[in-house]
């Protein structure tokens, strides 16, 4: 039985003996740093049963509990505050589990299925850092639901059709006179981003132009003949029109071959795929059974609403008055789609906070139509990123291009590394496969480490760095530890033993993390495997510079701190990798 399971068994039986008092919330938090112990109990909310002062209730239920854990070494009371501190014996047959059965995480999604939708990318454009953030999100997410058990579908929705996809279609059909990526020497998907800039540019040109005649504003941007043109191909796509689906599959087969290059490099894959060109129509027979059933109702104009005020929000409309759908339409078809597929339990969509509304909505219309699977519905909401120099904007070209993005990185982290000289005796190979990994890992720990709600600001220059928290020190850390293993020889120790109060602290990291990774699936958010790993690393770097490890005259003082070198690295080898991140074994 887990330690602290059993603590909270033995807190409640002495608040029942001592108070009468059962069925209560038993919680412990980590013991402040300023005080001795490892877990803190706070009595204050038991004073008005116990009839007694703070110290005093907390020394009763020390005492109890004292007397029925041999793991515990001593407690100490600070007011209403009962400090619990482990014995060395307790702390060192942890350590000796870990090594005998390596990480054990509890498996709370087994015989559960979870569907994760992210990247969703458009297909008029390249990636950029925005979408990166989506990816490594999605990707990371999916991995520790993973590691707790789920069966995990990572899901990708691609936007391949519409009036933005239009856009870049008629501006190819225009100025592209039948360029090619190979002939461009670019990118399918840059080539197409170029088409859609391009067509921004005239576009505007043409809407200032019409205004400069004293057409009004919006006027001018309907009466635009660019826009003119880009209705009327969506309108010819939608009626089935042949040389138009043809240009269509060509363009966003260039895209899908950029997309791929992107993801590869990236580190992050699909299970299913789907398009919104094959679910755009989906939902609109649900629409119509809600429209029957009463749930929906229809406007004069012929449009279907859904009034959603009792919930607190408005109507919202689920299908144009000329019958065809809006996004909302095909979230409640692909919704259903999926369910239909997979019968999750859950369903995740890691999407942009912009669409906080939305999602909302999503969930309420699924309720209200009684579909079974809308209480697992979970909206992945995450802050936007910005820049040093503002915001990115796709129309303008603004954009960070997450290809280039990561060029730059993997430039920074050989520029940095070079000068660092941390180079020696590797082959060029090895360099470039190196600078990769460190660059690609600086770039997704900076992005992860943040609480996904949280709108961020991205500096390349600082994620790179190798002090802080960033991903080359855990790295370089890594590392480290791998050089002491090579030059070790034994990895084996008996217990009882001594040990350092560093020692400690690191034992006890090792221990909490397994829950560490509960509470991120729990919480949605892979900044705490994150962070946890980089405190992992921050205290073992203490550890290394204030004991001797390798030099150490007692074998078996030598040997228990080999082996709990070895199980920091393993534990931040297996953090790494639920953030979709490699660690070097030489650097």
């Amino acid at each position: 039985m887990n330690i602290l399971t059993t603590l909270v068994e033995k807190t409640q039986e002495a608040i029942t003996q001592l108070y009468g008092l059962s069925d209560t919330n038993i919680s412990f938090e980590q013991t402040n740093s300023k005080f001795d112990g490892d877990l803190t109990f706070v009595v204050f909310p038991y004073l008005k049963h116990s009839k007694k002062r703070p110290e005093d209730t907390a020394k009763e239920i020390g005492d109890y509990i004292f007397n029925k854990m041999k793991a515990i070494k001593s407690f100490n009371v600070v007011k209403g505050f009962l400090n619990i501190e482990f014995s060395d014996d307790y702390w060192l047959n942890v350590l000796q589990s870990r090594i005998d059965h390596g990480i054990q995480i509890p498996e709370i999604g087994v015989n559960k299925k979870i569907v994760v939708e992210y990247s969703s990318p458009n297909t008029n454009k390249p990636l950029h850092l925005g979408h990166i953030r989506n990816n490594v999100l999605g990707f990371s997410i999916c991995q520790i639901f993973d590691a707790v058990g789920y069966d995990v579908v990572k899901n990708n929705l691609v936007n391949d059709r519409g009036i933005h996809i239009c856009k870049s279609m008629v501006a190819y059909e225009k100025w592209g006179n039948n360029e090619t990526p190979q002939s461009a020497g670019l990118k399918g998907d840059h080539l197409i981003g170029k088409y859609y800039v391009m067509f921004d540019q005239y576009y505007q040109k043409e809407v200032k132009d019409l205004i400069s005649k004293g057409v009004d504003k919006d006027e001018a941007k309907e009466k635009s003949s660019l826009m003119m043109e880009t209705r009327n191909m969506l309108q010819k796509w939608e009626n089935g029109d042949q040389e138009v689906f043809t240009l269509w599959t060509k363009l966003n087969n260039w895209v899908y071959e950029g997309f791929e290059s992107t993801y590869n490099r990236l580190g992050v894959n699909f299970d299913k795929i789907y398009y919104e060109s094959n679910t755009y129509l989906l939902g609109k027979e649900i629409v119509q059974e809600g429209l029957d059933s009463g749930i929906f109702f229809k406007k004069e104009d012929g449009s279907i609403w859904i009034d959603l005020t009792p919930e607190g929000l408005d109507e919202k409309i689920v299908q144009r008055s000329d019958g065809t759908s809006v996004y909302i339409t095909q979230d409640i078809g692909t919704a259903d789609l999926k369910y239909q597929e997979f019968k999750m339990d859950k369903f995740v969509y890691v999407v942009g906070n912009e669409q906080d509304y939305h999602f909302k909505v999503l969930q309420l219309i699924l309720k209200r139509l009684g579909k079974s699977y809308a209480d697992g519905l979970y909206h992945l909401s995450y802050g936007m990123v910005d820049l040093p120099e503002g915001k990115m904007k796709s129309r303008e070209g603004t954009v960070v291009d997450a290809d280039e993005l990561m060029d730059k990185v993997v430039a920074t982290a050989k520029k940095q590394t070079e000068e660092l000289g941390k180079t020696d005796g590797m082959s060029s190979k090895e360099l470039d496969e190196l600078y990769e990994v460190l660059g690609l890992g600086a770039l997704k720990y900076y992005l992860l480490k943040v609480d996904a709600k949280k709108r961020m600001m991205y500096d390349p220059k600082e994620s790179i760095d190798f002090q802080g928290n960033t991903a080359p020190f855990i790295q370089y850390t890594y590392t480290r530890i791998a050089s002491l293993l090579r030059a070790a020889d034994k990895v084996n120790f008996s217990l009882p033993i001594t040990f350092h109060s560093i020692e400690k602290e690191l034992i006890k990291q090792l221990n909490a993390y397994p829950e560490v990774i509960t509470s991120a699936a729990n919480n949605y958010n892979p900044s705490e495997v994150a962070n946890a790993i980089y405190d992992l690393a921050k205290t073992f770097n203490k550890f290394y510079h204030e004991l001797t490890i390798l030099g150490e005259l007692d074998s078996n003082t030598r040997s228990f701190r080999i082996s709990l070198s070895k199980t920091v690295g393993e534990t931040i080898k297996h953090g790494f990798g639920l953030l979709g991140i490699q660690v070097p074994e030489r650097m």
